[in-house]
């Protein structure tokens, strides 16, 4: 009953003893509370009941029940770090016990051997007790130890063994009432989802198990190991980081299993060196593996020390000493028939590369390119990685690029299968090196063409397709609905004055509601979509240019397009522009306010210097034409107007020229219907809809109280323009909840993405409309890009605050323009040249932008 109904079964073993009872009833009653106490409670205190259950049982002189306790007191043993006597209690109930019992004393102590790292003598052990188990008919111990046996498999990499023995395990399960296991058997399957490289599977799954121990009042600690895991895989790693430190915390805080305190610390290593943090990585691995050597779990200790060697390299701590240690490693986890072998091997030659010992590297390197044909997703991508590094060390840039080619196709086929934009931006930091390396032998190649591909190969990835769309998840619609309720609410009562900790609480917890459930969302397309054609991008710009801007070893080199050829510059460093841009930023915020007109020659300086630094001498090859720019994420806010020879231009923005060629191929919509949004609380009251009602006739005007989300919604699918007038808010700490301000709460970027096509243009008159956060490789998360794969051909959004009065003049012009049959490039450029020429009417006109090619 313990792990059916964990609670029920701690008070009726409390009431048992309370009565006073015999021997053999008190042994299982101690035994009951021990169980709850290790797994969910005091692990001191479950030591102290199973040794009274072990002594009543001896009283009771009943053989088979002291085998049972001393298997119950051997896992905790274990799980205390007590390893010596927790085996040793084993060899003593394997002794006092026959037939049934032996046989559940055996599946126990397979468990242990799991837990050890131990995995051949675990599926020895579970192989002797589950014929055993079978012919007694003992459904639910026989189901426990087909749920261990595919536990042992997956970490072993054999993932269709454990696939039947879950299904198997899942058909005795269900026969049952034992909810506890069967809450662990669903996480068990969220992990073999996820050795499968179904990432959206295994949150589901692991959201689903959750949800479950939550009914039954029980700690997830090995869930949250679990859950670490598959969010490093989607590159979420400083969530993995913050969930495996509060599950160590809470573990501290209840005196729990010291063998889970061991594995959490190991995941919140592995998720610290992606996150960026290599000092808490060492820390933390370095704690495992003390723990881990003093448990005698070998298998793991070898895990861990994987991880600190891996986070001693990446802060340049590279020796010859290093390297031995991690070839050793290698061969001891490839003892153990851990698929983390190839890893180890891989580290060892890239510490030889950087020290210069190529014969070295060579030896590691081709141990680990080895798993480039087998396994999941991101395994193979290891055999990749280490296959384009031999390549590099042996001069063959070709090699490179092919290597670099198999590894980001496997990638894109693991990127297509997850639903969420999210997921599929930040999955594209799998792939960093490997696009790393191929720039860089395209650069050495001396082919700009060749270098383009390498940057649109890597660039604006998560534009390539749609996010997927649930229209039929109702408990999705109904947390959005819900949030923005809450959202709403917490607003009011802001600008009333009240205080709203409580609002702020569950808003947060909506929030996690709805980013889990869109995170699930399964893709569904296949591969990595249509391969970018520099010819194909040549015929079609004509008389414009193409300035795709790519980063190579910190330093700006500028991909000029046009006149049937592509050139290369080199400009300033990456790091000298972003810093420059954020000045820029800060002049522009200053102009939005009246006063600050002494400021324009200053943030007209930082304009020039910032040309110097981006655009470098390929400033003077821009021919007469338009000009698009496709900037790395990290200049995502630079003010692209203001830059000298971009001031008086046609000037249009892309994320990748991928996502302009398919912005420049889409087709208006029939009817070409007019949609107008005025939210509420604007400080010019959004002026300019009013006047643009009455010159468009008769456009569907939604203003205030008429401009609910859902109706918003609704009148956008399809519109052929539509013109937002809003407060817009961006939010850095998590883009897909930045929004604009309607009359019933926030039009969130998740909202968008319910659109089965949003306009073909769209004006954005808001403040930070076009703010972005960089995930991922080079990926930009925000309102812009949610728009442009669902069918948007172009958008005019700005980068930084403006003056809301100095936007009405701008924005009326900009539509005059649309009506003479201006694209939005044109319209912009004609309409900053119209308005008053006062600073801040310049600076509002700057810090517009026109996105993709309407």
């Amino acid at each position: 009953m313990v792990f059916a109904a964990p609670g029920e079964a701690l008070a009726r073993a409390r009431g048992l003893l309370d009565a006073g009872p015999p021997p053999l009833h008190g042994s299982v009653a101690h035994q009951v509370i021990g169980i709850w106490q290790r797994d969910f409670g005091d692990l001191r205190l479950a030591l102290r009941h199973l040794r009274r259950a072990r002594d009543l049982a001896a009283r009771a002189d009943s053989a088979e029940r002291e085998a049972d306790v001393l298997a119950t007191l051997g896992v905790a043993l274990v799980h205390a770090g007590r390893t010596r006597q927790g085996l040793a209690a084993f060899e003593r109930g394997v002794a006092r016990g026959t037939g049934h019992t032996r046989a559940r004393v055996l599946y126990r102590r397979a468990y242990v051997w799991w837990v050890l790292g131990r995995h051949r003598e675990a599926l020895e052990d579970v192989r002797r007790a589950i014929p055993v188990l079978r012919q007694a008919g003992d459904v639910i111990w026989t189901a426990r130890a087909l749920t261990l046996r595919a536990t042992v498999h997956l970490a072993l990499g054999a993932v269709e063994r454990a696939d039947a023995d879950f299904t198997a395990a899942q058909a005795l399960w269900d026969t049952t009432g034992q909810e506890h296991d069967k809450a662990d058997a669903v996480e068990s399957r969220g992990l073999a989802a996820f050795r499968q490289g179904d990432i959206p599977a295994a949150l589901r799954l692991l959201d689903e198990a959750e949800e479950r121990y939550a009914e039954l009042g029980t700690p997830t600690f090995m869930l949250d190991i679990r859950r670490c895991e598959v969010l490093m895989a989607a590159g979420l790693a400083p969530e993995a980081l913050a969930g495996a430190d509060a599950a160590i915390a809470e573990l501290d805080g209840i005196g729990g299993q010291s063998t889970r305190k061991a594995e959490l610390l190991l995941a919140a290593a592995r998720a610290a060196r992606p996150a960026d943090d290599p000092h808490t990585a060492i820390a933390r691995a370095a704690a495992a593996v003390r723990l881990f050597a003093g448990q005698q779990r070998a298998w793991w200790e070898a895990h861990a020390r994987l991880v600190l060697i891996e986070a001693r390299a990446a802060t340049g701590r590279r020796s010859g000493r290093l390297v031995a240690d991690a070839a050793a490693l290698a061969e001891r986890l490839d003892s153990f028939g851990s698929p983390a072998a190839p890893e180890a091997s891989l580290l060892a030659g890239r510490i030889a590369l950087a020290l210069g010992r190529p014969a070295d590297a060579e030896t590691h390197l081709a141990v680990a390119a080895r798993s480039r044909h087998v396994g999941p997703p991101l395994a193979r991508m290891t055999g990749w990685a280490a296959q384009a590094l031999r390549a590099r060390a042996a001069g063959s840039g070709r090699g490179v690029l092919e290597a670099c080619r198999r590894g980001l196709d496997v990638l894109d086929d693991h990127r297509m299968t997850l639903g969420a934009s999210e997921l599929r931006a930040r999955a594209t930091a799998q792939g960093a090196e490997l696009a790393a390396l191929a720039q860089e032998a395209a650069l050495a190649s001396g082919e700009p063409r060749r270098l383009l591909v390498w940057s649109e190969r890597w660039r604006a990835t998560v534009l390539s397709a749609p996010p997927t769309r649930p229209p039929a998840d109702h408990a999705l619609l109904s947390g959005l609905t819900a949030f923005r309720e809450i959202a709403a609410r917490a607003e009011a009562a802001r600008r009333d004055g009240h205080p709203v900790p409580a609002l702020e609480r569950e808003q947060r917890r909506l929030e996690r509601e709805i980013r889990s459930r869109t995170l699930r969302l399964r893709g569904e397309a296949p591969g990595g979509g249509d391969r970018f054609d520099p010819a194909r991008l040549l015929a079609r710009l004509g008389d414009a240019r193409l300035v795709e801007l790519a980063v190579l070893d910190g330093r700006v080199h500028v991909l000029l397009c046009g006149e049937g050829r592509v050139r290369r510059f080199e400009a300033g460093r990456l790091a000298d522009a972003v810093t420059e841009a954020e000045h820029v930023q800060a002049g522009l915020r200053r102009l939005a306010h009246p006063g600050a007109a002494a400021r324009l020659p200053l943030v007209e300086a930082a304009g020039r210097r910032l040309e110097e630094l981006l655009l470098g001498p390929a400033a003077r090859h821009l021919g007469s034409g338009p000009v698009v720019v496709v900037p790395p994420g990290s200049l995502h806010r630079v003010p692209w107007a203001l830059l000298p020879s971009l001031r008086e231009r046609v000037l249009s923005v892309s994320p990748s020229a991928s996502s302009w060629l398919r912005a420049r191929g889409t087709e208006p919509p029939p009817g070409g219907r007019r949609v107008l949004v005025r939210g509420p609380g604007l400080a010019t009251g959004g002026a300019e809809v009013p006047e643009l009602a009455g010159r468009y006739g008769t456009p569907t005007v939604l203003e205030e109280a008429d401009a609910h989300v859902s109706r918003v919604l609704r009148e956008l699918d399809g519109a052929a323009l539509a013109h937002i007038a809003a407060h817009g808010t961006f939010r850095a700490d998590s883009p897909l909840f930045s929004s604009l301000s309607m009359a019933d709460g926030p039009l969130i970027v998740h909202d968008f993405e319910r659109l089965h096509s949003s306009p073909y243009r769209i004006i954005l008159s808001c403040c930070d409309t076009a703010r972005f956060a960089s995930v991922g490789a080079d990926e930009l998360l925000g309102l812009v890009t949610a728009l442009l794969p669902l069918g948007t051909a172009g958008v005019v959004a700005c980068s930084a605050p403006v003056n809301d009065e100095a936007v009405v003049p701008l924005m009326l012009a900009l539509h005059k323009g649309l009506d003479a049959g201006l694209c939005l490039a044109e319209a912009l450029r004609d309409a900053r040249a119209a308005v008053a020429g006062d600073a801040t009417h310049q600076a509002t006109g700057w810090a517009f932008s026109a996105f993709g090619a309407a």
